[in-house]
């Protein structure tokens, strides 16, 4: 069964092995806090930033100097970020492969989640047996389904109510050649003691609690905002801590058809609130951000936009050139 923070990774390894994002956790690590951050300030521009204000904007955040370095070396290592180094000053921007990985998993997660469109009653099943002695790719391999929305109704059968569309079928159809079948069908009832509805591979009590801990962390943001209660480097502070909040909850809740929910679903509530928050500190946050880079710079940084949930959604075009 789903729960909460059951989760190994958000943004999962990208397929071709070049870019390894940092693994996500229950709280916000050095290294999520530095990709959050070059993310909701340069992801639609390709823009880089000094190391040392980003040293300096990590700092903001509770990260100790030698705890942002080492995050950032490790982000390089791993293909997420890429220096330039110019006397002894240098300066970091998001690779190519990070950035367009990390704007199709950023407009996935912030798209609109109504679930207005009409369910048409059946259910996706993959079912798949992996021997022991493959252990790290059946992981592998339910990272992947998790990541995709999917959840174990029993160990090796996995559902959504969503079809299967083509760009994941051709992923799967290579990852366990010979031990995965993937049928679409109906639910049959058999009734309450022999039978588990598919609803319950997801915990969905859980989820509704985590929506409403979410709500409740934030819900003075909005008001806190149009008071102008919050300096610029809290403003960055708190769009870091929302979004990295927010991000989860859209794969612990995977735009299950509302049909099947318990009424009043706090799926939108959330949505709306995430968005007043985080929108509504785009403009402060991105001067501080430029005013830090400012500082540790010749001048101006160019290239320092934050970018709103509409933006993200509709899907960022990062300048890869």
């Amino acid at each position: 069964m789903t729960r909460p923070y059951d989760i190994d990774e958000i943004f999962p390894d990208d397929a071709t092995g070049t870019v390894s994002l940092p693994r996500r956790q229950a709280g916000s690590s050095p290294q999520d806090l530095a990709v959050t951050l070059l993310a909701d300030y340069t992801l639609g521009t390709g823009a880089e930033l000094p190391s040392a204000a980003i040293v300096a904007l990590l700092a903001e955040a509770g990260v100790s100097p030698a705890g942002a370095r080492t995050a950032i070396s490790r982000l390089a290592r791993r293909g997420v970020l890429q220096v330039r180094r110019q006397g002894r000053r240098s300066a970091y921007r998001l690779t190519k492969e990070a950035a367009a990985f990390l704007s199709i998993g950023g407009s996935s997660i912030v798209s609109p989640a109504t679930g207005a469109e009409r369910w048409d009653q059946h259910w996706t099943l993959i079912a798949f047996s992996l021997p022991q002695a493959e252990r790290t790719r059946r992981q592998e391999l339910r990272d992947q389904l998790r990541w995709m929305g999917y959840a174990p109704l029993y160990d090796g059968l996995w559902i959504s109510p969503h079809d299967l569309p083509d760009k994941a079928r051709a992923h799967l159809s290579g990852f366990a050649p010979g031990t995965m079948t993937v049928f679409r069908a109906r639910h049959v009832e058999l009734g309450a003691r022999t039978g588990r509805a598919p609803l319950q591979a997801w915990d969905t009590a859980a989820i509704a609690r985590e929506y409403e801990d979410f709500r409740q962390h934030w819900h003075l943001g909005p008001a806190r905002i149009e008071a102008g209660r919050l300096t610029g480097a809290e403003a960055v502070r708190a769009r870091t801590e929302v979004m990295d909040a927010y991000r989860r909850l859209p794969v612990l809740d995977p735009r299950l058809p509302l049909e099947l929910l318990p009424p009043g679903w706090p799926r939108e509530p959330a949505r709306e609130l995430f968005v007043a928050v985080y929108d509504g500190l785009a403009a402060r946050a991105q001067d501080h951000v430029r005013a830090v880079a400012a500082e540790f710079s010749d001048g101006p940084v160019d290239g320092i936009r934050a970018h709103t949930v509409a933006d993200l959604a509709a899907g960022l075009k990062p300048d890869l050139s």
